[in-house]
């Protein structure tokens, strides 16, 4: 069996830096699984934190657990490797939990903006809507949605033919399209729908009902507006930051001949660490 191999180009003077590279972003993987972990098992053990905003916010960081090992692994060992390259198939196993992962973060936030929403304009139906069957429909749905958008996308890519075996990248996420010798308009379509339904359109809905407690929070006293506050500033910064990092990563890929190799370096580690 023939195994095709992506060399990632995207490293910066790896020879000479390679092993302070490794110990930032080991030490990095590590706060990230030791601390969301530590939080994640205070949710557990606490039955009192079983409620639908901790639930969410437990799965954020357990997505977030996820996102990481799927890239920080390989990037160690690549800091410590003569050769920087990867499998074919791995590359589009890692692409397809990149962008899986990232959609499922977006759903995880717009199911809080959901729960804020219920809780701040209507507080005496909030035990009725947001029942555990209703929380955990929602994380099924955050999960298995984007798994399978992304997962026939990735059905899509793997058939098509590469003429390139170089990504300008150091790890693998749309840059990938720039390997084929032809991108299927197909592709690019069903990409774009998939962009929207488990990007956009949780955006959307989260400034949405982000709109609707902003007016009611206006229309009513001041212990409401702190509890607003309270509860909703914490998730908008998140977002704001979440979606900045996307952005980042969409810039990236387009610009990709135009930005000099160190700053899109730079650029790569910051996204995977603000992940």
């Amino acid at each position: 069996m023939n195994v095709t191999y992506i060399t990632l180009n995207g490293y910066v003077e790896i020879e000479k830096y390679r092993y302070v590279y490794f110990l930032i972003m080991f030490s990095s993987y590590i706060l990230i699984l030791s601390c969301n972990t530590t939080v994640v098992y205070v949710i557990v053990i606490h039955k009192n934190l079983h409620e639908p905003m901790y639930i969410f916010i437990a799965a954020l960081l357990i997505n977030s657990m996820l996102f990481s090992t799927a890239v920080y692994p390989k990037l160690l060992i690549d800091f410590l490797s003569e050769k920087q390259v990867i499998t074919y198939q791995v590359c589009i196993f890692q692409t397809y939990l990149f962008y899986s992962l990232s959609g499922s973060e977006f759903m995880l936030l717009a199911a809080m903006s959901y729960d804020r929403y219920v809780s701040i304009c209507k507080p005496l139906q909030y035990p009725t809507i947001m029942r555990k069957t209703t929380v955990s429909g929602f994380l099924v749905l955050a999960w298995l949605v984007p798994a399978c958008h992304i997962g026939a996308g990735m059905i899509l890519f793997a058939h098509l033919k590469l003429c390139s075996f170089t990504l300008k990248g150091i790890f693998c996420n749309n840059s990938v399209n720039y390997l084929l010798c032809v991108v299927s308009r197909a592709l690019l379509i069903y990409g774009s729908v998939a962009l929207f339904n488990i990007a956009l359109l949780p955006m959307l809905f989260i400034l949405y009902t982000y709109t609707m407690i902003l007016i009611v929070a206006y229309k009513s006293c001041g212990e409401v507006r702190k509890k607003a506050a309270q509860t909703c500033l914490p998730h908008l910064l998140v977002l704001i930051n979440y979606s900045c990092l996307v952005t980042y990563d969409v810039i990236v890929v387009v610009l990709e001949s135009d930005i000099s190799k160190t700053l899109r370096y730079v650029i790569t580690l910051y996204i995977i660490m603000g992940k």
